[in-house]
């Protein structure tokens, strides 16, 4: 529990509103009525990881795999919401994780996993640039 609290928090609101680049592009797209390519998604996707690992593995966050752990599912519930919201307002009915909740646990996972591997790319970022913790912090 000490180390979720000592988590930089407005960083990892910052981090996790920052990937809600993906479902905005997508709704942009939809609602223009253009098609990107395919391979949109996956660019952005890339894109926001490599912000998130550039930023927590250049800087000396003390927790860079909890960090973008939660960064990650802080993107997740912010989808969620964002979703919820939109959706009405855009197609007329509620669509997405909050009309199937059944589907909010994978989204979850899928994007703490994200969290996860990227926290785990900057905290590799972090001890390549020499960005070591004390022993009495890592225990905490």
């Amino acid at each position: 529990m000490y180390k979720i609290k000592n988590l930089q928090w407005p960083l990892v609101l910052g981090l996790g509103a920052l990937a809600l680049v993906r479902p905005l592009v997508s709704i942009i797209e939809h609602q223009l009525g253009v098609t990107g390519p395919a391979s949109v998604p996956i660019i952005s996707t890339v894109v926001i990881s490599t912000i998130w690992v550039a930023v927590v593995g250049l800087s000396r966050v003390a927790l860079p795999v909890l960090t973008l752990l939660f960064t990650g599912l802080t993107y997740a519930v912010l989808s969620i919401i964002l979703s919820g919201i939109l959706s009405p307002i855009l197609t007329g009915e509620l669509q997405g994780p909050l009309a199937m909740p059944i589907a909010i646990i994978p989204v979850l996972a899928v994007n703490a996993v994200w969290g996860l591997v990227t926290g785990w790319l900057a905290l590799l970022v972090q001890h390549a640039r020499g960005v070591r913790r004390p022993a009495d912090h890592l225990s905490t």
